[in-house]
């Protein structure tokens, strides 16, 4: 298993000879408007993509885990092929398929691709009235005979949904987003420094990785500060907090 985070959430995955690329985001840097209700106004992305779009632009299937624009923007439609095979959540495969994409599957609980399980998993996307309008989201658990198990948890903050997934699936690496993203009111709607703690606390068992960080202006917990925060609890060593374009499984 080989995993590139590209930037944000949008990651290039190597699974026992398959590719994927999870959560495309290929704006340009400062492309799009800062995110409605936070509280600064600089432009999105933060950051340009690491490389060329064109290393990106081939997987075997794309793993979209909701709609939100940081996750599935009008750039990666573009970008891709419309013949790319692509794997949502339900009640998101009518939108893609108007964006002009044929080959759209759903998984509602597992689906099996060229003899990998993907399981599909729930999330929290926030607390209160915000976690509701936020939406469903999703995230993936990945299995194959002879390879780790990965979870892919997806935008959620710690809760059940996430607790259930680590105990149900006990994954080897678990990639979680962080990034403490919020609006000028309410509660973070990914996980925080806290949150990630949380995680590696209670899943001792599985590699924590931070991804979801210092590319859009409303996530506020940057990979210094979670590192600083790992380090005060004596952590650090727990969870591979990669930079844009870093192979953190592989090479």
């Amino acid at each position: 298993m080989r995993m590139q985070l590209i930037r944000h959430a949008t990651l290039w995955l190597d699974y026992a000879g398959t590719t994927f690329l999870v959560d495309p985001m290929f704006s340009d840097q400062g492309a799009n408007p800062p995110i409605m209700n936070s509280d600064n106004e600089r432009r999105n992305p933060l950051v340009p993509l690491p490389d060329e779009l064109d290393a990106w632009l081939a997987p075997d299937a794309v793993i979209v885990t909701h709609l939100h624009p940081d996750h599935w923007d009008t750039a990666a439609i573009q970008a891709l092929s419309k013949s790319s095979t692509i794997v949502c959540q339900p009640g998101n495969s009518e939108a893609i398929r108007t964006a002009g994409f044929a080959d759209v599957t759903e998984v509602a609980e597992s689906f099996t691709f060229q003899g990998i399980t993907i399981h599909r998993t729930d999330g929290q996307h926030g607390t209160g009235e915000i976690g509701q309008l936020m939406g469903q989201v999703s995230g993936f658990v990945f299995q194959v005979d002879g390879e780790p198990t990965l979870y892919i948890a997806g935008d959620t903050i710690w809760c059940d949904d996430v607790q259930n997934t680590l105990d149900a699936y006990k994954p080897d690496h678990t990639v979680v987003n962080a990034g403490g993203a919020r609006f000028v009111v309410g509660d973070a709607i990914t996980m925080d420094a806290e949150d990630v703690i949380q995680v590696v606390q209670y899943a001792p068992y599985t590699r924590v990785i931070a991804v979801h960080m210092d590319s859009i202006n409303h996530c506020h917990a940057t990979r210094d500060v979670l590192r600083a925060e790992l380090a005060e609890h004596d952590l650090l060593e727990k969870v591979a907090i990669p930079g844009d374009g870093e192979w953190v499984l592989g090479s």
